[in-house]
């Protein structure tokens, strides 16, 4: 369970480092690819903010993570540039995939391609019909 403080810090961060990402992204993975920040995660400590993103319009997403591991200390110092002022010390980053969006998709295909089959099975009967 993340404490008030991790949490107000984590949106801090979500916020400000959306705005760097638009501004330094697309020098870095370049025009195409659409990278969301879906989630932050603080350590206890605030050593740590764990970035969790959504990349879209490409095929090999976790390129676009390791070519921002590349650049991890221009995207550092543009975060620290725009929240020195409300933190103390500015927290390592680490980036992860969030794929959930993308899973959440395939699971409609693949329920929508069942559907059309009519391998779904029978519909429940609702309480007018009996």
């Amino acid at each position: 369970m993340e404490t008030k403080r991790q949490l107000q810090v984590a949106e801090l961060i979500k916020r400000h480092f959306s705005v760097v990402l638009q501004n330094e992204g697309g020098y870095i993975y370049g025009p195409e690819p659409l990278v969301t920040i879906t989630q932050v995660k603080m350590t206890p400590d605030f050593n740590l903010a764990k970035i969790y993103l959504s990349v879209y319009n490409i095929e090999h997403k976790q390129g676009v993570i390791l070519e921002m591991e590349e650049h991890l200390t221009r995207l550092k110092q543009a975060l620290a540039g725009r929240i020195r002022k409300q933190m103390r010390r500015i927290p390592d980053i680490a980036f992860y995939l969030d794929d959930t969006l993308d899973e959440m998709y395939r699971l409609r295909e693949l329920f929508d391609q069942l559907h059309g089959n009519n391998q779904m099975g029978p519909e429940t009967a609702t309480e007018e019909e009996e």
